[in-house]
């Protein structure tokens, strides 16, 4: 039996006073592969921050169970620390700590124990190769000077090395040419090799998802989840959008 990892019921969710997301349901178990698609203004976006626990999202009904804990109460950290990744549309550029530097810490700060720098340099190293990243990042600010593809594959080195129990994926292939979406794609795989994570992909394309195992497919119209399936679902939005969801 599937052993379960999240569970969102019931989630009302506003922004400025503005309710984006109206009693949404949704449970993922360990391994497993979901996608959420839906047309632009969906709240898509809006539940990936509510389960990493963005202040600016105002959770007012429902809740959110990971891992058999309510997330409601604790702060961003406190999630990151017990497993939940997540990566950005616009990833945020830090001046004066490495990429390198970065991970190392946000690694020792998930584990609690002190990193040795020579073997995790080999295994950056190594993540790097899959992401087709030239090892020069590794000493560079924070996506200080990248492009927009070096910084998704920035982010994506960050879910190889840290290793989470569920990531969410928010708009990834936002912004990407054909070959660097072929490239994240490969390290999401790679992650996906790791059978107890679990994937959220937030997305309105299907580009990011031809080579990847979907388990569920979601698609949010309006702030609601108005139709499941299985990775056959992706399929049919990418050959007709998402009109028949919008008219129902």
């Amino acid at each position: 039996m599937a052993e379960q990892l999240l569970k969102v019921k019931d989630l009302t969710v506003r922004v400025e006073e503005k309710e984006i997301l109206h009693g949404l349901n949704l449970t993922i178990n360990k391994g497993e592969t979901h996608v959420l698609m839906g047309p632009n203004g969906a709240g898509k976006s809006t539940l990936g921050n509510a389960i990493m626990g963005n202040p600016a999202y105002e959770v007012t009904g429902g809740s959110i169970v990971f891992k058999g804990e309510e997330l409601l109460s604790k702060p961003v950290n406190e999630r990151a620390k017990d497993g939940i990744f997540m990566s950005f549309q616009n990833p945020l550029e830090v001046p004066g700590i490495s990429l390198m530097n970065f991970i190392r810490s946000a690694v020792e700060q998930k584990t609690g124990e002190k990193i040795r720098l020579f073997p995790f340099r080999k295994e950056i190293f190594k993540a790097m190769d899959v992401l087709q990243m030239d090892h020069s990042y590794a000493e560079r600010d924070l996506n200080v000077g990248f492009s927009g593809g070096e910084k998704k594959k920035a982010e994506i080195l960050q879910l190889l090395m840290l290793k989470p129990s569920l990531a969410i994926l928010d708009e990834t292939d936002s912004g990407l040419d054909v070959d660097a979406v072929r490239t994240v794609s490969k390290g999401v795989e790679e992650y996906q090799k790791d059978k107890d994570g679990a994937l959220l992909i937030i997305t309105h394309s299907t580009r990011i998802l031809e080579s990847l195992h979907v388990d569920a497919t979601h698609v949010l119209v309006n702030g609601t989840i108005v139709e499941d399936g299985d990775g056959s679902l992706v399929d049919e939005i990418n050959e007709h959008g998402f009109e028949r969801f919008e008219n129902a």
